[in-house]
């Protein structure tokens, strides 16, 4: 026989947000390339994380790439992806807002956990922390690239630049190229 609880407390469990283009930019400028597997594992150890979602922009030719990140169990949240003078662009801040608000209000979220250096996401941050609702900022950025918006929300930022050794990728797991062409899914 199961027991299901009614209490809307239970339910609620930690979340990672993160925001890919973001992440995969700021450590790359930082020389390094995240392994996503030690990553998960991290954020379920250290904070709790039952569930974490990778806002991303589709592009089919890293196809594989989403397989990685679904084998280490992330969800991944699809951005449509335009070409502008041969740039990708596929912003997930709005998807990712949307995200966290709806998880918020449809009682799923006991503490969010962000994984951004963009002030774009400073309002969001002081939404969840007046609610008591923000876990930490993981910042991909070193503190004196984070955005400055962010420090001034007072929410705990902790910087993933700090855990390289534990989580860098020990091996060239992906060799993927930005693609030429309009290759989106």
């Amino acid at each position: 026989m199961e027991i299901v609880s009614a209490n809307k407390e239970d339910k609620k469990v930690n979340i990672a947000y993160i925001d890919a283009a973001n992440l995969d930019q700021a450590l790359r400028s930082l020389g390094w390339k995240l392994d996503y597997k030690r990553f998960r594992i991290w954020l379920k150890e250290k904070y709790k994380v039952e569930r974490a979602y990778i806002f991303i922009g589709r592009i089919k030719k890293y196809k594989n790439l989403y397989a990685y990140f679904e084998e280490s169990n992330f969800f991944l949240v699809y951005k449509e992806v335009l070409y502008q003078k041969g740039k990708t662009k596929g912003n997930c801040d709005s998807d990712l807002l949307m995200y966290v608000v709806k998880d918020f209000y449809e009682g799923d979220l006991n503490r969010a956990v962000l994984v951004a250096s963009d002030g774009d996401y400073a309002p969001l941050v002081r939404f969840l922390k007046e609610r008591n609702q923000i876990e930490v900022v993981l910042s991909p950025a070193p503190a004196k690239r984070c955005s400055v918006l962010l420090k001034r929300t007072n929410a705990p930022i902790a910087y993933l630049n700090n855990q390289r050794s534990l989580l860098e990728l020990a091996i060239e797991t992906f060799n993927e190229k930005a693609p030429d062409t309009d290759e989106t899914v």
